[in-house]
C-alpha cells in the first residue's frame, strides 16, 4: 500500500511505537521502507545552563540505541533516523526529505488546548503534505 512510512517513536513511549511500527510493516509495499524516527526536542537557553554540555547528544545517542533495539527485537526492516528540534517540525522535515507518502503517528491522552488527538499528532495532520495515520 505504501512504498516509504515514517514510524515516530517518543523514547518514553517506546510501547506505542513498537505497535505503530509493527502496523507499518502491515501496510508497506513490497520493497517499500520505513523510517523510525525520534525528534529530541531542544533544550531551552535558561535550562541549559543548569545541564551538562552534551544532554542534547546523549538524548539523540540513547534515542538511536532504543531505535535500534527496537529493530533487533521485532526483526522488522527499518532505517533509524534521530533530529533535534520541535517534534512536528521534525517529524514534518523528515516526511519531506524521504519524500514519504505515510506518516504514522501515536497521540497520547491530550490536554484542554489539544483536546481531540495532542499536540504534536495536530501539528503534523494539519501541516503533512502526506497521508498521516494517528494511532489511539
Amino acid at each position: 500500500m505504501y512504498k516509504k512510512i515514517i514510524v515516530p517513536v517518543e523514547i518514553g513511549g517506546i510501547e506505542k511505537g513498537e505497535k505503530i511500527f509493527r502496523k507499518a510493516a502491515m501496510l508497506l509495499d513490497n520493497g517499500g521502507e520505513i523510517i523510525l524516527l525520534n525528534v529530541v526536542e531542544d533544550i531551552p537557553t535558561y535550562v541549559a545552563i543548569e545541564l551538562p554540555g552534551n544532554v542534547v547528544e546523549g538524548a539523540m545517542k540513547e534515542g538511536r540505541d532504543r531505535l535500534n533495539e527496537l529493530v533487533a527485537k521485532t526483526g522488522i526492516p527499518a532505517t533509524v533516523e534521530v533530529r533535534n528540534g520541535p517534534p512536528a517540525d521534525g517529524i514534518l522535515a523528515a516526511a519531506e526529505s524521504h519524500g514519504a507518502d505515510l506518516i504514522m503517528i501515536a497521540s497520547h491522552i491530550p490536554d484542554f488546548y489539544n483536546y481531540f488527538i495532542g499536540a504534536t499528532a495536530d501539528r503534523v495532520v494539519r501541516h503533512a503534505r502526506c497521508s498521516v495515520l494517528v494511532d489511539r
